[in-house]
């Protein structure tokens, strides 16, 4: 399939943004003076935040192997995806099954210029860019129609980006709706940032709120994360720390400091 063009013109180098962000957390190269120095003021007041970006990737690792192994789930809907790293969705789930399909979704074009580059030759997997808060036009979308088949189970993803939806948004509006499009069996994987002290949510929120010029939603407590799965089946063991969720490993960098967590886990549709 003869893919668009894209064109760098969308690119704004003097804003950080969460996907370039989290990229650098990584140890990634695909990012800006502006997220780098973003990031080293982040982590002057939260400093587990780079050992939490690690845990987080580990997390989404671990869970896409789990359902493709364990449940069968051959199709993915990767919400908030960011920029392509080491085992990506798309090589997780096709190292246990080649037949395996996903669908990235991001908003930052920065994503979607580098997701087809690496993409181009694996016609299983598409990157589309697109606000995730639009659920019309995702499942609309003719890479969505080309990959997803919406009688058959998908897992839905959604991870460590709830912290990106404002209130107003209502993110708990955001799992229904995709819920509702899904067959049973599928699942949802919903993880966020989130912490039990105020001055922790106010200056991250504010902070993100002004640096990336907008493009953020809000640190939040548990209570609030646990609203997402009203009415879900909620996999063992919970909702938890995500670098707790069924860890394979005893290897996994340890947060050395608790000031926020990322904390979610996985449901499925009955």
């Amino acid at each position: 399939m003869q893919r668009k063009s894209w064109s760098p013109e969308a690119i704004d180098t003097k804003v950080p943004s969460v996907a370039r962000m989290y990229d650098y957390f990584l140890g990634g190269d695909d990012n800006y003076q502006s997220d780098r120095e973003a990031c080293e003021q982040l982590l002057q007041q939260v400093p587990s935040t780079k050992v939490l970006a690690v845990n987080n990737r580990r997390f989404l690792r671990r869970v896409v192997r789990m359902l493709a192994a364990e449940y069968g789930i051959r199709q993915f809907i990767d919400h908030g995806s960011g920029l392509p790293t080491q085992d990506n969705v798309h090589q997780v789930a096709q190292t246990v099954a080649p037949d395996s399909r996903v669908v990235y979704v991001d908003n930052d074009p920065i994503v979607l210029a580098h997701g087809r580059a690496l993409l181009d030759e694996n016609e299983r997997t598409a990157v589309i860019q697109a606000d995730m808060r639009d659920t019309e036009g995702i499942f609309g979308h003719e890479e969505t129609k080309r990959l997803i088949d919406l009688s058959q189970p998908v897992a839905a993803l959604f991870v460590s980006v709830m912290h990106c939806i404002p209130d107003t948004d209502d993110p708990g509006a955001l799992v229904r709706r995709v819920a509702e499009r899904l067959a049973p069996g599928s699942f949802l994987v919903v993880c966020q940032l989130v912490s039990d002290r105020p001055e922790i949510r106010a200056f991250v929120t504010d902070f993100m709120e002004q640096a990336t010029g907008g493009n953020w939603g809000r640190v939040r407590e548990e209570h609030e994360v646990t609203r997402f799965f009203d009415g879900l089946q909620i996999l063992e063991p919970g909702l938890v720390e995500v670098s707790t969720w069924r860890p394979d490993t005893e290897l996994a960098p340890v947060q050395q400091t608790d000031e926020w967590i990322e904390w979610g886990g996985v449901a499925r549709l009955a």
